[in-house]
């Protein structure tokens, strides 16, 4: 298969671009890099889909959010979280779909937690929109087209460069296998947590 994947430089992105590669043809694209993507510009979206041709799945993990506090975040800071990991993957996703090759894929990044997480409302608020949209979007697609999320913990690897316990976190290399899975599995609609 030819995949792109949105996010390649990232911990996750650059861990699902080895898992991948193996077997695909994998293009990786980044906010910095060629192609380029960035989640928070339609306008690149729309360049990445005329520079990127005949593609069978497109995964994003160039998704982020930032931890706030609930009593003092303002609407406006609510409104800026939410524009690159859920608005920019939905209109990521919107693009995909006309461009795909009948069947392909596109899989999303969102985010889960164990326990509530200090500063993490906002995450929440994101993560449950983007799993209730690729439900619904599941049924919306036609050409055979699948989307699903995927919806990773805490990664080892980031937990122990921010200097954290990393004994909770999943490591990297588990949760690429989980982009793999639902590239090449037939899931749809589906929230993944690896």
């Amino acid at each position: 298969m030819k995949v792109l994947v949105v996010g390649s430089t990232g911990t996750i992105g650059r861990a699902v671009v080895g898992a991948l590669s193996g077997s695909h043809q994998v293009i990786g694209a980044s906010r910095s890099g060629q192609p380029r993507a960035d989640l928070e510009e339609p306008a690149s979206l729309e360049a990445l889909f005329e520079a990127v041709k005949d593609l069978d799945a497109v995964v994003c993990c160039a998704a982020g959010g930032p931890l706030v506090a609930l009593e003092s975040v303002t609407v406006e800071e609510i409104t800026a979280g939410m524009r690159g990991k859920l608005l920019g993957q939905v209109a990521l996703a919107q693009r995909a779909m006309r461009h795909l090759r009948h069947g392909g894929s596109v899989t999303l990044t969102g985010g889960t937690f164990a326990a509530p997480l200090p500063g993490g409302s906002l995450g929440a608020l994101i993560n449950t929109g983007l799993e209730g949209f690729v439900r619904n979007a599941a049924g919306e697609i036609g050409r055979e087209l699948r989307i699903n999320l995927i919806s990773p913990g805490w990664i080892k690897e980031t937990l122990r460069s921010m200097g954290a316990d990393d004994s909770e976190g999943t490591p990297v290399a588990d949760v690429a296998q989980a982009y793999v899975s639902a590239v090449e599995g037939t899931m749809q609609g589906q929230t993944l947590r690896p």
